[in-house]
Order: structure tokens, then C-alpha cells, then sequence
């Protein structure tokens, strides 16, 4: 609080004006008023800013150094709002690149394994019913095998696509339950491709749990995805 609001005046007060304020708060605050309002501490401020306010040169050097105050209170403050509004402008650019980077993952890694995974899980149920019919026919046989090297295929191409870029942290559950999909995916092929070697219906039993297994990973991915979008 400065002298001028120590006496309630403006900067701009003439000397009279300045009297008569400390007049009046003298009055108001002085020990002897036996009023409420008495108050040593108020008094010894009024004296102090009365003696400088009252005498013109005084003021005026008091003046300057409340101008130069002035000027640094305002360069800190622009000082403080350029920082801010830095902060501002950089943090909001940082979130804009993660959500750029999100939706880039979802776009190029996600969707494609998804797809990948579609392609490999929803045929078993049809295959392994087509060639329950007998599996000793050769042709049967042939056309699950191929079923199983395209999956194969399938598997490499949704491995390598989600080692492509780093996934967000933001989705790291769904990366890493994209990769035990896949894990059980590659366990689940090699027990089929052993099926068709021996025809051990216990290799099928297992590969098609491994696949069921796969199945609720990739569920609980796009459940996590449709949670986040």
C-alpha cells in the first residue's frame, strides 16, 4: 500500500486536499478519539505519508519512485503473461501431437492387426467343420493347409505391423494385448500345422483353444478402443 492510499486520496490530489484527508483520518484513528477506530500503527502511517505528500519535493521524488515501481510491477507482469501464454502455447501443442500420434496409431497399427486377426480367427470354426467331414480326404486336407499358410502370412504381416512405431502410453494395454493375441496365434498355428502332419486330433483341440484364447484378446482390444475414441 503506498502514501496515497495510506491518506485515500488519488496520485493526482492537490496539497489542500491532502490536509484535509489527513485530517480527517487523524481525527478517525488517532489514540486519544476514544473511539473504536483508534489505532497507534494507522497513525504512525498517516504521519509518514502526510510528511512526504505535504512537502513538494519530497513528492516528487516520491512520484518517481512510485513511476519506476509502476513500470517494473508492469514488466514483470508482461513478463509473467508472455511465460504463461508460452506455457500455454507449448503445452497445447504437445497434446495436439500425442492426439495426432494416438489417432495415427489406431489408424496404421490397430486397424490393420485388426483386420489381420479377422482374417486369421473367424475362418477356423468353418474350416475345421468342412473338414471334419473326413479329414484323411486329401483334398480337404489341402485346403486347410493352405488356410493354415495364409494364416501364417497373415500372422507376419500383423507382427511386423505392430512392431512398426512405438504405441502410445496411452494405449499400451491395447499393444500388449495385441501381442499375446499374436502369441497365441503363432502357438496355435504351429499345433494345427502339426494336426495336418498327424492327424492327432488332440494338435486341432489345442490350436483351436489357442485361436479362442486370441479371440478374447482381440475383444478386449477393441473394447478398450471403443472405451477411448
Amino acid at each position: 500500500m503506498n502514501y496515497y492510499q495510506i491518506l485515500q486520496i488519488k496520485q493526482t490530489a492537490t496539497q489542500l486536499e491532502i490536509k484535509q484527508a489527513y485530517r480527517r483520518l487523524a481525527k478517525q484513528f488517532h489514540p486519544d478519539s476514544q473511539t473504536d477506530n483508534a489505532n497507534h500503527e494507522k497513525i504512525i502511517l498517516l504521519n509518514a505519508a502526510y510528511e512526504i505528500l505535504s512537502d513538494a519535493r519530497n513528492r516528487r521524488v516520491y512520484d518517481q519512485e512510485l513511476s519506476g515501481k509502476s513500470a517494473q510491477f508492469l514488466k514483470r507482469r508482461k513478463e509473467k503473461s508472455q511465460a504463461a501464454n508460452k506455457y500455454y502455447t507449448q503445452t497445447r501443442q504437445q497434446q495436439q501431437k500425442v492426439n495426432l500420434d494416438e489417432l495415427a496409431w489406431v489408424e496404421e497399427v490397430y486397424f490393420p492387426i485388426n483386420r489381420f486377426l479377422n482374417l486369421i480367427l473367424t475362418p477356423l470354426t468353418l474350416q475345421i467343420d468342412c473338414l471334419s467331414g473326413d479329414p484323411f480326404d486329401d483334398q480337404l486336407m489341402s485346403v486347410f493347409s493352405k488356410y493354415i499358410r495364409n494364416c501364417t502370412d497373415y500372422f507376419e504381416q500383423a507382427r511386423l505391423t505392430l512392431i512398426s512405431q512405438p504405441n502410445p502410453r496411452k494405449y499400451a494395454t491395447i499393444a500388449a494385448n495385441l501381442d499375446y493375441c499374436l502369441s497365441h496365434i503363432s502357438d496355435g498355428l504351429e499345433e494345427l500345422q502339426r494336426f495336418t502332419q498327424t492327424y492327432d486330433y488332440a494338435y486341432l483341440h489345442t490350436g483351436k483353444e489357442l485361436f479362442n484364447l486370441a479371440e478374447q484378446l482381440k475383444i478386449e482390444s477393441q473394447h478398450t478402443v471403443h472405451k477411448f475414441s
